[in-house]
């Protein structure tokens, strides 16, 4: 259960499906159909979709790369934080609007696996969110000719580790895309 008092809603928090970053990575259609079911379910459920885009020189904002994919259509009152940092919450507006939306639960799904989807994850749930990490949602860039294992693995890997993290009055899960549930918490 959420630390944060008077926050029983849950939130999906779609991080970095941009032109840019998915490109050629594993799975991708797959992993944007999973983020599209996860998009109608919450919002069929009236839970809060936010969006997040980063930008930094390599992504320029409001550039066709920096764009989301056109697999995913966001409305006009679900909000966008653009940020410039791996982290969702990191100089961004986005605790504000969780706050909002009395939101104690965050469902995460997105790019990259290892970069800011992890650093997201980690970053809701040291701020006292509760966080599901959709196993079947994320992917990763290619980066073994830097030395990091191949993206498969980086995934699984990312699933295994957070599916384990644990901390006082917080839960971390791992679950795939048709077994998320939006309802809000006691």
């Amino acid at each position: 259960m959420t630390t944060l008092p008077d926050r029983p809603n849950t939130a999906l928090v779609v991080v970095d499906v941009q032109n840019g970053v998915v490109a050629g990575t594993p799975g991708r259609d797959t992993v944007i159909v999973n983020i599209a079911r996860l998009v109608d379910h919450a919002r069929s459920q009236g839970a809060p979709v936010i969006w997040v885009a980063h930008s930094d020189e390599g992504l320029v904002a409001g550039s066709p790369a920096w764009q989301y994919v056109d697999e995913l259509v966001r409305r006009e009152d679900e909000p966008l934080v653009a940020k410039e940092h791996g982290d969702s919450f990191e100089a961004t507006d986005l605790e504000q609007r969780l706050a909002e939306r009395g939101v104690g639960h965050l469902v995460v799904a997105g790019a990259q696996s290892d970069a800011c989807v992890r650093s997201t994850i980690h970053g809701g749930f040291t701020r006292g969110y509760d966080v599901t990490l959709v196993s079947d949602a994320h992917t990763t860039e290619d980066l073994s000719r830097l030395g990091a294992p191949a993206p498969e693995l980086v995934i699984v890997h990312t699933n295994l580790y957070w599916a384990n993290q644990t901390a006082p009055g917080r839960t971390a899960r791992v679950v795939p895309t048709e077994d998320v549930d939006f309802a809000a918490r006691a």
